[in-house]
């Protein structure tokens, strides 16, 4: 009985192993254009879905579209200041963002912001809204209540996808300098810059364990996923990742973090212990899924996608050239277990 009790004991001590995830289901959006962020609002059960001038939004639980926020020229990201009843989207063809009621998807104004405004989040302690802006090169200070910018920090880089701790801190990726950048919302300043291109060359998502206080950075030049103490800037692991990644996710409940790879497959990485991560599984998606959020109630990831044509022949002036898209096979994949 001891020995059974014993090998109990050493089972239950385990890390919890990730097994089972795979596409449950396929939300059709159609449509024309490209399409960037997608943004899980978990309370209202809705998913917000960029795509090229508007916004779609989707019911979570019915996987139905229930309407769109139009009039959002080369939309990027979608952010919602729930206890203020606001939205916002970064446009990123007039380097504006939209103000909108989550309720109704209905806008009630556009604030000017920096250039080609990508990433946007909001920060609840302070009230305020951050509209980084790629080649702008900074980030746009809102104040949410009062609807204007009121300050401007400017990044010297790149910046792509952007944490906060709702307690007064923002991280941000530099991908061309392979750096985060991490902000005090408050005094909207730079508080310190941290290179990770030693562990993890890049760095476009960016996904944030606040229990651990861990930043989970894909970046594509490596293929790696960093993981980095977010007080220090210490990159404390690295694990591998899929090729062509451009968004990462964490699930505080499952404690699994994830990297959405444009080769077609979404990393599942594990925590094994402190500051000791690794690749749980390898999910299949769809080439060029590389977007996605997270849904922390049902534990479902979301991934845009679309069907392509075969690429044109190179020429002189276009050496990579892209392939079209395939009218209307615009949509949303469901992974879960």
């Amino acid at each position: 009985m001891a020995t059974v009790c014993l090998a109990l004991v050493c089972l239950a001590a385990l890390p919890a192993v990730a097994q089972g995830y795979h596409v449950i289901g396929k939300i059709e959006i159609g449509g024309e254009g490209g399409w960037d962020y997608l943004y899980v609002d978990a309370a209202a059960r809705r998913l917000y879905v960029s795509h090229a001038t508007r916004v779609v939004v989707v019911d979570i639980d019915s996987q139905k579209v229930v309407g769109e926020i139009p009039d959002t020229p080369g939309v990027h990201g979608i952010a919602v200041a729930a206890t203020l009843g606001k939205g916002y989207t970064s446009n990123g063809r007039d380097g504006t963002v939209t103000v909108f009621d989550p309720k109704t998807l209905k806008a009630s104004g556009t604030i000017k912001v920096g250039e080609n405004p990508d990433c946007i989040l909001y920060e609840a302690s302070t009230k305020r809204v951050f509209a980084f802006n790629r080649r702008g090169h900074s980030a746009s200070v809102i104040d949410a209540v009062a609807g204007t910018v009121v300050a401007t920090i400017e990044l010297e880089g790149n910046p792509e996808f952007a944490a906060t701790d709702d307690k007064g801190s923002i991280w941000v990726n530099l991908d061309n300098k392979s750096e985060i950048v991490a902000l005090d919302a408050a005094k909207a300043t730079i508080k310190a810059r941290w290179s990770i291109k030693e562990k993890c060359e890049g760095g476009t998502g960016l996904a944030f364990d606040r229990k651990n206080r861990r930043l989970f950075a894909v970046c594509g030049g490596s293929k790696t996923m960093g993981i980095v103490d977010a007080d220090s800037g210490k990159v404390a692991a690295s694990v591998p990742i899929g090729s062509g990644p451009d968004a990462a996710g964490f699930d505080p409940g499952t404690g699994l973090a994830f990297s959405s790879n444009g080769e077609g497959n979404l990393t599942v990485v594990q925590r094994d212990g402190p500051d000791q991560y690794s690749v749980a599984e390898t999910v299949p998606t769809q080439r060029g899924a590389r977007t996605m959020a997270l849904d922390a109630k049902t534990h479902k990831v979301f991934l845009s996608a679309a069907e392509f044509e075969p690429a044109p022949a190179p020429t002189a002036d276009q050496p990579r050239p892209r392939p079209k898209m395939v009218p209307n096979s615009f949509l949303i994949l469901v992974v879960g277990r």
